[in-house]
């Protein structure tokens, strides 16, 4: 398998976590549940295969997908295929941060795999063709950067109101255990429902919901890093109510009970086998 990962340079870091390219990966499984974990792709399909989304109950297809689309934030777990004989370019972005290289509000994609022409127009094909003809992964993460600084224009330097929802997302990505809402918004400086609506257009959820993300992701951590689980202790630790709250929570994210997660996940964290 061939896995390169890259940093862009200035300002493009301040948006984008990294890029990613990967081929030959070849797991004995043919789909993985992958759960809600607050970020916003873009995934540039470098063969001619057509990918599926698949119902999480029966696995029926449900959606395809060829060549390049976008994902948004999610709430829901999707079902996809593990990645067998895929050659992926991902664009990943920093959680809350993908909004300069959108002409729409985030909120219109959450929960969505979209095309991504229906995003970005022609560009992107253009931008495929690009990379299935470049010479090195290195330079195909240099034509991503070309694009995505073309995408976003002047918004990467534009200081608006916005800015407050950066600072949420931080305060909720950074401790989801220790952050309510009514406490978070108190900071801001916004009347809440004007804070409500700059964070969707922004994020693509509300705030109250990206922070159930991210406390679910709070708990996936807590689950990894320790041998001896006790799941009353993974819950407050994550900033659940109570341990009813917790799986509760835990099911909807990902459709599995703490439980079952437990027996059915790998070392690819927000990745479960299925099938």
């Amino acid at each position: 398998m061939i896995l390169r990962t890259y940093t862009p340079t200035f300002p493009l870091n301040q948006y984008i976590e990294q890029l990613i390219y990967y081929e030959g990966f070849n797991p004995a499984h043919k789909m993985d549940r992958f759960l809600p974990n607050g970020n916003t792709e873009i995934i540039v399909d470098l063969t001619d295969k057509t990918q599926y989304i698949y119902d999480n109950e029966n696995f029926a297809e449900v959606q395809t997908c060829r060549h390049a689309w976008v994902s948004g934030v999610r709430t829901r777990p999707i079902t996809i295929p593990s990645g067998q004989g895929n050659r992926m370019m991902i664009v990943a972005f920093r959680k809350g941060k993908a909004h300069p290289f959108y002409d729409l509000p985030m909120s219109e994609l959450a929960d969505l795999v979209v095309d991504a022409d229906l995003v970005f127009g022609k560009k992107i094909y253009e931008l495929r063709q690009y990379l299935l003809n470049a010479v090195s992964i290195h330079q195909m993460f240099l034509l991503i950067e070309i694009f995505l600084l073309q995408q976003s224009g002047d918004s990467l330097h534009e200081n608006t109101p916005a800015n407050c929802v950066e600072y949420a997302v931080s305060n909720i990505t950074n401790q989801p255990n220790a952050l309510g809402f009514q406490q978070m918004s108190s900071h801001i400086g916004y009347s809440q429902k004007h804070f409500i609506e700059l964070f969707k257009k922004q994020v693509g959820v509300s705030p109250k919901q990206y922070l159930k993300i991210m406390r679910f992701q709070k708990a996936i951590e807590e689950i990894e890093n320790n041998k001896s689980i006790h799941w009353s202790h993974v819950a407050l630790g994550s900033g659940f109510y109570d341990q009813a709250h917790f799986i509760n929570d835990f099911k909807g994210f990902s459709g599995f009970t703490p439980s079952e997660y437990m027996k059915r996940k790998t070392e690819s964290l927000n990745y479960v086998p299925v099938g």
